[in-house]
C-alpha cells in the first residue's frame, strides 16, 4: 500500500485535528487509498516544534517551514497557519511539486487565493481547502436527497454559524481580530464556512445585500505565540490593548445562480452559540435542516408524506448514509469534529492516488473569497452587490 509522507505547517488546535486524521483514515476506511505518514512537523520555535512533533506523533521536526516544502521526502504540505501565511506556503508548495491540503479561508482575499490557485493549476499538483463540515454526513445526505430530487427545486436556504468565545470584551487580541493576519473577521473565519453549505447545497451565489459590525473595538494585547480563542481572559484598566478592525458580525441575503434566495449569518458574539451551524433549505417538495450541534440527525420534511405524519422527522445518520460505511456499525453511535478530518483527509488522498481532482479544492476557497469579498465591499456600500461572474 502506498505510503504519502506529510509535512505540517503549523503545530496548534488545526495542527491536533490533522494530525488525528493522519493517524485514524486507514482504521475508518480500509483498505485506505494510501497511508499517510506524519513525517515532519514546522512551528515557530524549536521548543514549539519539538513539543508539537511528540504530541502530534511526527518523525521530524523543523523551524523552516521552505526546507520541509523542498524537502524531497515529502508528498503533502499542509498548512494550518493564520490566514496571512497560505499564499506565500502553498505557492512554493506548488512549485516544489507538492500536493496541498490548506485551511481555510483560503487567503486573505480573492486577488491571494487567484494567485494560489493559477499556482496548484500551472504544477499540476492535488489540491483541497479544509472546509470540513461539507464531510459532515449528515450534511452529505442532505446533498444526496437534494441530487435526488426529493425536495424538488430549491426556494430559499437560511444559513447560521454562532459562537460566543468572543462575546467577553476581554477575550485576548488574537491574530484573528487582526485584518493585516486574518483578512477578515467572523466572515473568514467561520461565514465563510457556511458560504460553502450554500454553494454545496445550493449552487452558485450571484448577488449579496450585507451589514457588517464590530461590537467590541478594543481588546486585551495577547502574549505568547499560541491563540486562545478566547479561553484565557485579562482585565483591568492598566492592561494594555489593541485595536479591532475586522467584523465580529456578518448577516448578508444573497441571491442564487438557480433563482432560490436565502441569507447567511454569522457572528462570534451569541452567547449560549457554541459552535452553532445550522442550515434550512425549503424546496417545493420538502424541506430539510441541519444543526451541528446535534451531528448525527438531518431533520426532513417531504410534501408527499401522509397527512397525519407530515412534519419534521429525523433522520439518523449510520452505515446506510454517505461515509457511513467506514465509521460506525450502527446509526447515531456518535459523529465528531475529528471524523470531519478523518473524512476530509480519505477523500483527499483518495483523490491523489487516484489521478482525481479534490472538493471542495483551491478553485473553491477561491470562488468563495470572491463572494467574501463582494459580502464586504456590500456592507461598505449598503446595497446590493453582485458577483462577478468571470472570476466564479
Amino acid at each position: 500500500m502506498r505510503k504519502l509522507n506529510v509535512g505540517m505547517i503549523g503545530g496548534g488546535f488545526m495542527g491536533k485535528a490533522h494530525a488525528l486524521a493522519y493517524a485514524a483514515m486507514p482504521m475508518f476506511f480500509w483498505p485506505a487509498p494510501a497511508i499517510p505518514h506524519r513525517h515532519t512537523i514546522v512551528d515557530v520555535n524549536e521548543a514549539l516544534a519539538k513539543e508539537a512533533a511528540a504530541k502530534l506523533g511526527f518523525e521530524n521536526y523543523s523551524t523552516d517551514w521552505r526546507a520541509v516544502v523542498n524537502d524531497p521526502e515529502i508528498d503533502v504540505i499542509d498548512i494550518v497557519t493564520p490566514n496571512n501565511t497560505h499564499a506565500e506556503i502553498a505557492i512554493a508548495a506548488a512549485k516544489a511539486g507538492k500536493h496541498i491540503i490548506c485551511e481555510k479561508p483560503l487567503a486573505l482575499g480573492a486577488e491571494q487565493s487567484k494567485e494560489m490557485l493559477e499556482a496548484v493549476e500551472s504544477a499540476g499538483v492535488k489540491h483541497a481547502v479544509a472546509f470540513n463540515y461539507r464531510r459532515t454526513p449528515a450534511v452529505a445526505l442532505a446533498k444526496k436527497y437534494i441530487k435526488e430530487g426529493r425536495i424538488g427545486k430549491i426556494l430559499n436556504f437560511r444559513g447560521t454559524y454562532l459562537q460566543d468565545w468572543s462575546a467577553d470584551p476581554n477575550s485576548p487580541l488574537s491574530w484573528r481580530f487582526q485584518k493585516k493576519i486574518a483578512g477578515s473577521g467572523t466572515l473568514g473565519d467561520i461565514g465563510t464556512h457556511v458560504v460553502d453549505l450554500a454553494r454545496y447545497l445550493v449552487g452558485e451565489i450571484t448577488d449579496v445585500n450585507a451589514v457588517t459590525k464590530t461590537w467590541i473595538p478594543e481588546r486585551p494585547l495577547q502574549t505568547g505565540s499560541i491563540d486562545n480563542l478566547g479561553t484565557v481572559r485579562s482585565s483591568g484598566a492598566d492592561v494594555p490593548k489593541g485595536a479591532v478592525d475586522v467584523d465580529d458580525e456578518v448577516m448578508t441575503m444573497v441571491k442564487f445562480e438557480n433563482g432560490a434566495i436565502g441569507s447567511i449569518e454569522a457572528t462570534r458574539n451569541a452567547w449560549g452559540r457554541n459552535n452553532f451551524i445550522t442550515f434550512e433549505i425549503h424546496g417545493e417538495k420538502g424541506s430539510l435542516f441541519f444543526n451541528y450541534e446535534r451531528r448525527d440527525e438531518l431533520q426532513v420534511c417531504f410534501a408527499d408524506d401522509p397527512s397525519d405524519a407530515k412534519g419534521f422527522r429525523t433522520v439518523y445518520t449510520g452505515p446506510a448514509t454517505p461515509y457511513g460505511e467506514g465509521l460506525w456499525p450502527i446509526p447515531a453511535l456518535g459523529i465528531g469534529y475529528g471524523e470531519t478530518k478523518i473524512i476530509e483527509t480519505y477523500d483527499f488522498f483518495k483523490a491523489i492516488v487516484e489521478d482525481t481532482q479534490a472538493s471542495p479544492n483551491f478553485g473553491d476557497g477561491y470562488r468563495i473569497e470572491v463572494i467574501a469579498d463582494g459580502i464586504l465591499k456590500s456592507a461598505q456600500k449598503g446595497e446590493w452587490v453582485k458577483i462577478d461572474k468571470t472570476q466564479l
